[in-house]
């Protein structure tokens, strides 16, 4: 599955609160995860990093990247 496109929802529902409900073994996401839930950074900061994350580590988190359009 491609990853969504920087404009697609979403990247806005994942920054703001919806990575609580990502189910991943992966440490990098969970320690971006928890940053990022702390973060005071608008939503729209938080969802271009987002993008940019799974864009890089798209290869290794097949299982995470088939989770975003449902959560």
């Amino acid at each position: 599955m491609p990853i969504p496109a920087p404009n697609h929802p979403c990247w806005q529902r994942l920054a703001s609160g919806g990575l609580v409900r990502l189910k991943t073994q992966h440490l990098g996401t969970q320690l971006m995860a928890k940053r990022l839930e702390r973060s005071t950074e608008p939503v729209n900061v938080k969802a271009s990093e987002l993008h940019a994350f799974f864009t890089k580590w798209e290869r290794m988190l097949s299982a995470e990247v088939k989770q975003l359009l449902t959560l």
